[in-house]
């Protein structure tokens, strides 16, 4: 019963070509009736006359030259209806031009205080305390070679004999 049975890819590859000899055989006579059918395009209205209102359907069509399409396109975007920033969008706004910080409350951020504004009560006041009692002309190198380096340690932790 299986021998009488056609094979599956023999099936398909039939069916496959019956398929391709219809749509041959539709192709053939549609170009005949395409040619009947074609009447000569309508002219296009002139660019500059183009409004948002009006149809740019014809601007469209493949057989339009692209520069065309491409200015009518340019005239119609040209409309401020489609320059409006989406308000969703969050890189649409510009948030450069902001207000500025009130200098009260720049006053009272701490970067700022050491970066902007320099008082001299506050630094004269850390200079005396940071200084060593050695004296005013040691080095900062000579105050570090007088700090002895930290105790070596093993891999395990422990202090060297």
């Amino acid at each position: 019963m299986s021998e009488d049975r056609e094979a599956f890819l023999d099936r398909w590859s039939r069916l496959k070509q019956d398929r391709e000899r219809e749509q041959e055989q539709e192709t053939a006579v549609v170009p005949v009736e395409k040619a009947d059918a074609e009447a000569p395009a309508a002219p296009l209205p002139p660019v500059e006359e183009l409004n948002p209102d009006s149809d740019f359907t014809p601007f469209m069509d493949p057989k339009v030259d692209g520069e065309t399409r491409r200015a009518a396109l340019k005239k119609l975007f040209a409309d401020p209806h489609f320059n409006v920033p989406d308000p969703f969008e969050a890189y649409s706004e510009d948030y450069t031009g902001g207000e500025p910080i009130p200098m009260e409350m720049l006053r009272t951020l701490n970067q700022a205080k050491k970066l902007l504004f320099d008082e001299p009560d506050q630094a004269a006041q850390a200079a005396p305390s940071a200084q060593s009692p050695l004296s005013e002309s040691a080095s900062p190198n000579a105050l570090q070679a007088e700090i002895p380096p930290p105790e070596a340690k093993d891999v395990a932790g422990k202090q060297d004999a």
